[in-house]
């Protein structure tokens, strides 16, 4: 995975890390960053078990967003490579969904297009190589 395309985008001042899939030509998010952000929460320990929670409760539920999460290595806040959970844009949808928020509804709406789609478009292209 040496020549893997990563990106970091910031909503509201909050990091969302994506990893680009070659293999399926589409960018994986990360669900932490995500949950993060629309929980308004900086604790990463709170984070992953608030996200630990929901993705049982999701289960339960049979939902669509437990099925379509995949696990990839990203660069962790501490530094290392490690294993996360990570959706595509339509998981990253859904999941969004399962937050009714004006927060995020906000953060939707940048995430798929406003009158920002240049914005978006930039996302998937402003790629660092690791």
């Amino acid at each position: 995975m040496s020549n893997t395309k990563i990106s970091i985008r910031f909503f509201d001042d909050r990091e969302v890390r994506a990893i680009w899939d070659e293999q399926h030509a589409s960018w994986w998010f990360s669900v932490l960053d995500v949950v993060a952000l629309l929980t308004d929460q900086d604790d990463y320990a709170k984070t992953r078990n608030y996200w630990k929670y929901l993705k049982a409760r999701l289960r339960k539920e049979k939902s669509e967003v437990v099925s379509l999460t995949t696990q990839l290595k990203i660069l962790a806040p501490d530094g290392k490579r490690r294993f996360t959970d990570m959706l595509d844009q339509n998981g990253i949808i859904l999941l969004g969904k399962e937050f009714p928020s004006k927060k995020a509804n906000r953060f939707m709406e940048w995430f798929t297009y406003s009158d920002d789609a240049e914005s978006y478009q930039q996302w998937c292209n402003q790629s660092a190589v690791e």
